[in-house]
């Protein structure tokens, strides 16, 4: 039977473990929150790009870019995104899930030729499918140490590449929306051919003048 001495030790030995995870939480809460408002102040700039592109591929003609082609899919390129690290719920598994449903749904005769290939950005998903001898394009595992412009154009950069090379046909994209800490959906976005939108004639008409007009007040 524990002595008093030995439970007094007991007791100081749980107070310093309290001491250092309430510090730990609060480093943790710290981070989150930081995290948390970069995401919240970059959503309307995000939101006004992806108005933006989708008005300007609207008002251009068929054939006028390269990545407006329409193509046959017959090869297929799927972004995954994760996280590094696990102990997030189903944050890992849920992104891993929808993009193995959109494979076997939608891709399932080019999955069965070997023409679906994966860019995984997150170690999770890097792992997954590696393991299960997919073609994973490069490793992005270490973009999130330093998530920048610069290192996330590396990645879009090749992809954009691979596409006017033909390496592949369509690229699609999976990844988690943010609503709050403990709350994301599963998004499914097609990135290349740049979807067209369905746009009125005179919509496309405005489009075309405020683009003109932007161009002319520029110089």
């Amino acid at each position: 039977m524990a002595n008093l001495k030995e439970v007094r030790n007991r007791i100081s030995s749980v107070s310093s473990t309290q001491q250092i995870t309430k510090a730990m939480k609060m480093v943790s809460a710290a981070k989150l929150k930081r995290a948390t408002n970069a995401i919240v102040q970059l959503r309307p700039y995000a939101n006004k790009l992806n108005e933006l592109l989708s008005n300007l591929s609207a008002s251009l003609e068929d054939g006028s870019s390269p990545f407006l082609d329409q193509r046959e899919p017959k090869k297929v390129l799927i972004v995954v995104v994760s996280s590094n690290r696990g102990l997030a719920g189903a944050f890992n598994a849920n992104v891993i899930k929808t993009a193995n449903i959109l494979i076997a749904e939608k891709y399932s005769e080019q999955h069965k030729a070997g023409n679906v290939s994966i860019v995984s950005i997150g170690k999770k998903t890097q792992e997954y499918y590696q393991r299960r001898k997919y073609n994973v394009i490069g490793n992005n595992s270490d973009v999130y140490n330093s998530l920048n412009f610069a290192n996330v154009s590396l990645i879009t950069e090749s992809i954009m590449e691979g596409f006017l090379k033909g390496e592949f046909d369509r690229v699609e994209i999976v990844y988690n929306h943010f609503k709050n800490a403990a709350v994301q959906f599963l998004h499914v976005k097609q990135l290349l051919p740049v979807p067209k939108p369905e746009v009125k004639e005179e919509d496309k008409t405005s489009n075309r003048l405020i683009i003109y007009w932007s161009l002319q007040k520029k110089r």
